[in-house]
């Protein structure tokens, strides 16, 4: 009568002669006893079983799988960058200091797909590296922080330098200037951190933006084993940190400085990033994922041989 008819308690009792209490007491051991079971059935496109296995595999916080509804790098950006989009207006705050890696598509797509809202979800919003590439590209970089201060009400702090420079020692004096040492002095007081996963193996399209490591830096990476990086910070496959000589002369947050921001969300997805995603993930580099379906499988598939 209860959960077939939808009756309510009070109507029951009435029919049954019995106390509102009893039927409540009844109704209770119905279920402890198995007579009525609660089965959830997940809508179309949600793949928590997924989740909840690539989240436990890898010690995430949390994990978010999207399906992508066609085929080609431009469905890819979109369906992460909406994914992304929804998770961060669903956990932002209101008192989060958000830092956002260099340029990246897929960022570009999440905050393009978010809409600004009345309240403020974020206090801060702070670039964690250098512009990347042409100046076309560093402009992008500037876009992307700003459109996402814009998006959930915060300031914005950019990071106007080159993301790579020649030296350690122009590293240093630039890190030394007092407009760039005040943004990098708040790179300890952030609660999230948005960024990509970099893979050594861009696509055609990235590499000829500029918006990667000069090849020559690749080339000396991947002689160490590196096989991906988040804010130009390179790690192997096991996701230990590895440099060839880089690392010194990137104008951005260090690796440890970036370890210690509570939650790094990572977006990206693919399969040319499979390998950099699951280094990230295994190495501690990020917390919470949101990827594509076939992406979210492959990392339950143990990596190849070699």
């Amino acid at each position: 009568m209860y959960h077939e008819h939808g009756l309510r308690q009070p109507e029951i009792a009435a029919r049954l002669h019995l106390s509102q209490s009893r039927v409540s007491r009844m109704l209770k051991q119905a279920t402890e006893v198995g007579i009525v079971r609660t089965v959830v059935v997940p809508p179309l496109g949600v793949h928590v079983d997924l989740e909840d296995a690539i989240q436990e595999r890898y010690g995430l916080t949390d994990v978010v799988i999207v399906e992508v509804p066609g085929e080609g790098d431009a469905a890819l950006l979109a369906a992460l960058g909406r994914a992304g989009g929804s998770y961060l207006e669903a956990t932002l705050t209101g008192s989060d200091r958000i830092g956002i890696s260099s340029w990246s598509a897929t960022l570009l797509s999440t905050v393009d797909s978010m809409q600004p809202r009345s309240v403020r979800s974020a206090v801060e919003v702070v670039q964690l590296i250098g512009g990347v590439g042409s100046a076309n590209v560093q402009v992008q970089a500037t876009h992307l922080a700003d459109r996402l201060a814009q998006v959930t009400g915060a300031d914005v702090k950019f990071l106007p330098t080159p993301g790579v420079v020649a030296s350690t020692q122009i590293r240093d004096a630039l890190l030394a200037d007092p407009a760039i040492a005040d943004v990098a002095s708040r790179w300890d007081t952030l609660t999230v951190g948005l960024v990509g996963v970099g893979s050594l193996e861009p696509s055609p399209l990235l590499e000829s933006s500029g918006n990667v490591a000069p090849r020559a830096d690749r080339d000396a990476l991947r002689a160490v084993g590196a096989v991906g990086d988040v804010c130009l910070r390179f790690f192997d496959a096991d996701g230990g940190l590895v440099d060839a000589g880089l690392h010194d002369r990137v104008v951005g947050i260090g690796s440890e400085a970036l370890r210690r921001i509570p939650r790094i969300v990572a977006i990206a997805g693919g399969a040319r990033k499979l390998t950099a995603i699951r280094a990230a993930a295994a190495g501690g580099w990020i917390h919470v994922l949101v990827t594509d379906l076939a992406t979210g499988r492959a990392l339950l598939e143990p990596p190849p041989a070699g």
